[in-house]
């Protein structure tokens, strides 16, 4: 996941600039797509952990390169995030100290002043060199153990106490104190003049007699301009959670284009019809608009998952992935954009291709690669998976 997502990453800087790789980290559709793609479980709250890891540790040797660094994480590394950006921006030049108390601000805020029953536990921050900016940070609530991501981003910030979320991720449940609210202004306000003129103890008072009297209103419309991704319970990927056309639409990029028009990618060694599959859903999450990451879980069919969800992660096609995309790099930064340029054209075909191809079920694309599985060198957490023809159990493990 740390070759595989510093690679993306890169491929986006290159084509489209940091600031678009920081308003991708913003939005939660392909925040969750980005995960799955890199074979984390597609609906896990882990996504997260991962995803914040995985890019630490593979773009900060980058970042002297790629402008952009990556502070904080979770537990304990949350808490060391204004320390980095302090130190950080001693280095690189942007006020350090100023991000430092965004960073404490953020996570106040979503503590604080958002009081829906989750304890916020991670607190990634992503920076460039000129001080832009995107924390995602998420909590647990302990007692039905599912979690809340929120996003945040500098772009377009106006305040930090008034609708101040890019986005947040998780299911409506139980009653929210939500100060951030723009309807909320007043209550800031009041609060601060009560504190001020008469003491805690009015405060309370004042609470109390709203409770009496308040009636229920109606969300105000920029709440509902959020993009708000929920997550199901189970952990299978379903048909519902896959638009098929788009499915097949990779598919056929892969199995039709990819042998005529993409011969630069299949002259890396051991890239084959399975790689290019893979590489077409790739291909989506560094071009694709943000509409296109509606169904998270179709991502996950690139490279599987660590919980043998939808199948095991096919570590042979992972690195083959991983070799065409590092080739296409470092090509590219020799001035030869000639693989770069395929994988787009991937994404292009495979747009174009939907609208017509047809292809199989969810059911019988997941049973081929489950069948397959030992042949790409299939590995999750119950270990390697055996060969077609291998007694279940004799597979190798490391």
């Amino acid at each position: 996941m740390t070759r595989l997502g510093a690679v993306i990453c890169e491929a986006i800087i290159h084509h489209y600039g940091r600031e678009e790789l920081l308003r991708r980290l913003a939005h939660p559709f392909w925040f969750q797509s980005f995960g799955a793609v890199m074979g984390m479980d597609w609906h896990s709250s882990g996504i997260t952990t991962s995803v914040i890891g995985a890019l630490k540790r593979g773009l900060t040797p980058l970042s002297g390169e790629l402008g952009l660094h990556v502070c904080g994480g979770r537990g304990s590394h949350s808490r060391q995030t204004p320390a980095e950006l302090e130190r950080i921006g001693s280095k690189v030049g942007f006020d350090g100290q100023a991000l430092a108390k965004a960073s404490r601000l953020v996570a106040k805020v979503d503590s604080a002043a958002v009081q829906d029953g989750f304890d916020l536990y991670l607190h990634g921050f992503f920076v460039t060199d000129d001080g832009r900016w995107v924390v995602v940070q998420q909590g647990m609530n302990g007692d039905s153990g599912l979690a809340r991501r929120y996003h945040w981003q500098s772009e377009g910030l106006g305040s930090f106490v008034e609708t101040p979320h890019a986005a947040i991720d998780g299911r409506n449940q139980g009653t929210i104190i939500n100060l951030t609210d723009a309807r909320a202004a007043a209550s800031r306000g009041g609060q601060v003049h009560l504190l001020q003129e008469f003491g805690p103890d009015a405060i309370v008072r004042e609470l109390t007699a709203f409770e009496r009297d308040q009636t229920p209103s109606a969300l105000s419309p920029s709440q509902l301009t959020l993009p708000h991704l929920v997550m199901p319970t189970h952990h299978d990927v379903r048909p519902k959670d896959v638009i098929t056309r788009r499915l097949h639409g990779a598919l056929a990029a892969a199995a039709d284009s990819a042998p005529a028009d993409f011969s630069e990618l299949l002259l890396v060694p051991g890239v084959g019809a399975r790689t290019v599959r893979s590489l077409a859903m790739v291909a989506e999450v560094v071009h694709g608009a943000p509409c296109r990451f509606s169904d998270p879980a179709r991502f996950s069919l690139a490279h599987g998952g660590k919980d043998r969800q939808p199948f095991a992660v096919p570590t042979k096609v992972y690195d083959q992935t991983i070799a065409v995309l590092k080739s296409a790099i470092t090509r590219a930064k020799l001035g030869q954009d000639d693989r770069l340029a395929a994988i787009a054209r991937l994404d292009r075909e495979s747009r174009r291709l939907e609208r017509s191809a047809t292809g199989p079920t969810l059911h019988e694309y997941v049973g081929e690669e489950r069948r397959r599985s030992g042949e790409y060198g299939g590995r999750s957490v119950f270990g390697w998976e055996a060969e077609e023809g291998q007694v279940a159990g004799t597979a190798k493990r490391s």
